[in-house]
């Protein structure tokens, strides 16, 4: 189970955090001949490697990197047939994670040297799931509200600019760390203190279809961070059995 969360986590990583929109440009123009395509795979495999030195054969990268790049190569080549995008990154991202869980049940654990206290399970419960709720998770809101995408007329030039993608970041780190202590009524103060500060927006705008908007997205964003709390909180308690 653990060499399955570090595979997720150099996955996030190489999909999300250490993947420029330039890259994925690049690779929608070229295709299969886009250099950005095996920089993407190499920065994977390197992730990979770092992050499962001593539990994995260092050799089952290279199936890994191929799986990766069958996979980008096949979403590269049906993105525009499917036009859906949540749809298309849904079958991508379910198609990756199945090639790590077969990585990992084929593979036989090769310990080298003790990983230490710092890639203690525990550890790398936690860091997978704040990954998640960094990027990955606000892309995935945003591809559930495409259809719905919202724009107050005129007033592109009062927002901050990605100002809307990090403070859903920051809210869901926030919900994560107050279930992961124990605190759910802070929970509960959070969604008061943002429906707060939201509350003479709306009433100014008079705008029900940017009220549904709004309301739509923090119920995703909040359900995100609960989900990915409780199942941190039960992933952890099967260690301290």
């Amino acid at each position: 189970m653990i060499l399955f969360i570090k595979l997720l986590l150099a996955h996030l990583l190489g999909d999300f955090l250490f993947q420029s929109d330039h890259w994925v440009a690049q690779k929608e123009q070229k295709k299969i001949a886009a250099p950005a395509l095996y920089l993407h795979i190499a920065v994977h495999g390197i992730l990979a490697l770092i992050l499962t030195l001593g539990e994995m054969p260092w050799f089952y990268i290279f199936p890994l990197m191929l799986l990766h790049w069958g996979i980008d190569v096949l979403k590269i080549y049906t993105r525009r047939s499917i036009n859906r995008p949540f749809i298309s990154f849904t079958i991508d991202q379910i198609l990756h994670i199945i090639s790590l869980l077969v990585l990992t049940f084929f593979t036989k654990s090769w310990p080298l040297f003790p990983i230490g206290e710092w890639f203690s399970p525990p550890t790398v419960a936690v860091v997978t799931a704040l990954t998640f709720l960094s990027l990955p998770a606000a892309m995935m809101v945003r591809l559930l509200l495409y259809n719905w995408t919202y724009v107050v007329p005129g007033d592109s030039d009062k927002a901050l600019q990605d100002a809307g993608k990090y403070i859903g970041i920051i809210e869901r780190i926030l919900v994560f760390t107050f279930i992961m202590v124990g605190h759910w009524e802070a929970v509960g103060f959070l969604i008061t203190a943002k429906s707060v500060f939201r509350f003479t927006d709306l009433k100014v705008a008079h705008d029900r279809k940017l009220t549904e908007y709004i309301l739509i997205g923090t119920l995703l964003s909040f359900s995100l961070a609960i989900f990915t709390a409780l199942t941190t909180r039960w992933f952890i308690a099967q260690f301290e059995i």
